[in-house]
């Protein structure tokens, strides 16, 4: 496959990638500089911001609200994989804001939350600990097997430019 091809492939994974999945991994940092790992259920927006509803009793709430950097993970299910240690992946790393409750912004992604994941939706956002953070992505890598990982650049995050190790 010639290198506009290989791109132009690479840029419809990119887009649709994220719609594959219900959850990601998301890598978050407490105050004592230990990383913890987890997972979490999400929705994005057309501009790749990332919006998390979590508990605020949950281990990487309390680090967001520490240090408000958080790396997520979309990967491949290992059953779709044919390659396991190729698996296709996307990463971001990420700023997180709070989103203040009962704010148009807060309705509207309560909304987006129940569309995708159903009634129990309507549950966790009447708990009073239950919050959303935005994660606004600032540059990433998408990896769809071997030989085949890009960089993710420029402002709107739509820009992959091929890592060739040269």
């Amino acid at each position: 496959m010639n290198q506009m091809n290989q791109q132009s492939k690479a840029q419809a994974e990119y887009d649709k990638f994220p719609e594959k999945l219900a959850s990601i991994i998301i890598s978050t940092v407490n105050k004592a500089g230990i990383p913890n790992a987890s997972y979490t259920p999400f929705v994005i927006d057309d501009t790749k911001n990332i919006y998390i509803f979590v508990s605020g009793l949950a281990t990487h709430t309390q680090n967001i609200s520490v240090h408000p950097y958080v790396s997520v993970l979309f990967i491949e299910d290992e059953a779709q994989s044919s390659q396991i240690f190729a698996r296709s992946r996307l990463n971001f790393d990420c700023t997180a804001t709070l989103i203040p409750r009962e704010t148009d912004l807060w309705y509207h992604i309560t909304q987006e939350f129940q569309g995708r994941f159903g009634q129990i939706i309507e549950l966790l956002s009447s708990l009073p600990d239950f919050r959303i953070f935005q994660l606004t992505p600032t540059g990433g890598r998408f990896v769809i097997g071997f030989g085949e990982a890009y960089e993710i650049l420029g402002d709107n995050l739509n820009q992959l430019v091929h890592i060739t190790g040269v």
